[in-house]
């Protein structure tokens, strides 16, 4: 049997600059809890959580932040929040961090989330209320995605993704859902979820259109291409300070470059530099990676 071969990414600093891209994004939003503990509370326990504080996120909104600051420029994000006070305040927030926000308001609950983060860093997370999502009937500017480079998609209705592939690429995580994306009727050129996650899992067949690329990640093993090879992770200088955000940090990187026009082994270098940079903050924000990085020659 020949050896497996293994991607190790390259070098930030060798990467090309991202040209001037129009990108977008389709999902959803949630008021994330962070409650930093010890260890995960066992049953009856009581624990003292050594850090607490709320933000704006979910996998649309990590995204589309993480495009806005590799381009340095506001990113298109269409999303679905309820008229209270946590979507006033999520609309706030994700306008304040560089969005071009069009939401899709709607009389029901926005959702919250709760998420644990314990002494390794490794994030624990329990969902509240119904995910909400933009669909092509909601009155927004629809037409806007036929002029984008790229849109990634993690919640949206079928015909709303339809309208997505009039982008010259379209990719999504699997968490849009395998049988909405089958109702869809549109080939991926990229599907980017995790391996280790039995929700995001994608195996040959799932789709009657094959994703031109499938990308499951595996944490600090790396991640699987198919086709091609596996890809190894950037090797860690400091521990990790929280892991919430990292995939999704490196869903938008990966997006970023095929919509650039750059090799996959490009595309998923800064995939990966992104979701280690994300490993290095507090929350999905902290510590994305930011526009100009080290260009050849010590340039920034």
């Amino acid at each position: 049997m020949a050896a497996v071969t293994e991607l190790s990414p390259i070098p930030l600093e060798r990467l090309p600059a991202l040209p001037d891209l129009r990108l977008a994004v389709l999902g959803h939003v949630e008021l994330v809890s962070f409650v930093g503990v010890s260890h995960l509370p066992r049953q009856g326990e009581i624990l003292r959580a050594d850090d607490f504080y709320e933000c704006a996120a979910g996998g649309g909104a990590v995204v589309a932040v993480q495009l806005a600051r590799l381009l340095g420029r506001p990113v298109l994000f269409f999303t679905a929040l309820g008229r209270d006070a946590i979507g006033e305040r999520a609309a706030a927030e994700l306008t304040a961090l560089g969005l071009e926000l069009h939401v899709a308001w709607r009389d029901a609950p926005s959702r919250r989330a709760i998420t644990f983060v314990d002494g390794d860093g490794e994030r624990t997370i329990t969902v509240i209320g119904e995910r909400l999502h933009p669909g092509a009937a909601d009155p927004l500017p629809w037409q806007l995605l036929s002029a984008c480079d790229g849109v990634f998609v993690t919640a949206a209705d079928a015909e709303a993704l339809r309208l997505a592939r009039r982008a010259r690429l379209l990719a999504a995580t699997p968490r849009v859902r395998l049988p909405l994306l089958q109702q869809s009727g549109v080939q991926l050129d990229a599907l980017i979820g995790s391996g280790l996650d039995p929700a995001e899992r994608y195996r040959p067949g799932d789709l009657s259109l094959e994703p031109a690329l499938v990308i499951a990640t595996e944490g600090a093993a790396g991640g699987r291409l198919s086709p091609g090879e596996r890809f190894a992770a950037p090797r860690r200088q400091r521990p990790i300070q929280d892991t919430y955000g990292a995939g999704d940090s490196f869903a938008a990187g990966v997006t970023a470059g095929l919509a650039a026009g750059w090799s996959v082994a490009e595309a998923i270098s800064l995939g990966c530099h992104c979701g280690a940079a994300c490993l290095d903050g507090r929350g999905p924000y902290g510590a994305q990676l930011r526009r100009p990085w080290p260009q050849p020659g010590g340039k920034a």
